[in-house]
């Protein structure tokens, strides 16, 4: 018996081989939490990207689209305007940016008086929340109303112009919640200038917009819809 037992003692002496399996128990829970923070993050960045390439493309559009009038200027319609928030919905999809945001497109022209002033104003998605410069009619008349954008690079609309501007508000829900990352709301902003000459004093509230028969839906700004 003792020779057994000290046979089995020499050999257990010598054996090297085994699991390691406290020292994966020890690991795993680091190894998951830094691929967990890994994975928050790099959804994070394509998120951000994704709504800042829809927020660009919505303002590259509308400066964009509108129908030929009989005075070869261009003249934006409400359902342009429905198309291209149909565009942004599509394009976002994966992200739920209407069911999670708000889109804010606005007209930046100038005023009688040659100031800024937001002539229309059109917004979808169930977020409730306002542009940061003033809804539809900020700045009509006067020159206090000095553009959109930030204080440091200010957006204005030249003379005979208009800039489309859109404010993009997004509610980022994270992968694993607020385990790796704090809630956060994404913001992100783009304009351009109007291609063509575009009707600026038309429409039925003199205003550049455009509904001809059949009308279009408003997407109004005081509606919350998807």
């Amino acid at each position: 018996m003792m020779e057994k037992l000290r046979s089995l003692k020499a050999r257990l002496r010598s054996d090297t081989s085994g699991v390691a399996m406290i020292e994966f128990a020890y690991s795993l829970p680091v190894l998951m939490a830094l691929g967990g923070y890994g994975m928050e993050t790099a959804n994070l960045a394509s998120v951000n990207h994704q709504i800042s390439q829809a927020a660009l493309a919505l303002a590259d559009n509308m400066s964009r689209v509108g129908a030929t009038s009989s005075l070869s200027t261009q003249q934006i319609r409400e359902s342009d305007v429905n198309d291209g928030l149909t565009g942004v919905r599509r394009q976002a999809t994966a992200i739920e940016i209407t069911q999670r945001g708000r889109i804010i497109l606005s007209s930046l022209q100038r005023n009688a008086d040659g100031g800024q002033w937001i002539a229309w104003q059109r917004c979808a998605g169930l977020k409730v929340v306002s542009s940061s410069y003033g809804n539809q009619g900020t700045g009509a008349t006067g020159t206090s109303f000095l553009g959109m954008g930030a204080a440091a690079s200010r957006i204005q609309a030249p003379p005979g112009s208009a800039v489309m501007f859109v404010e993009v508000v997004y509610d980022y829900p994270g992968l694993f919640g607020t385990m790796f990352l704090p809630a956060r709301t994404i913001r992100y902003e783009a304009s351009f200038v109007v291609r063509d000459e575009r009707d600026l004093t038309g429409g039925g509230s003199g205003n550049g917009m455009f509904n001809p028969t059949p009308a279009a839906p408003v997407s109004s700004c005081t509606n919350y819809s998807v």
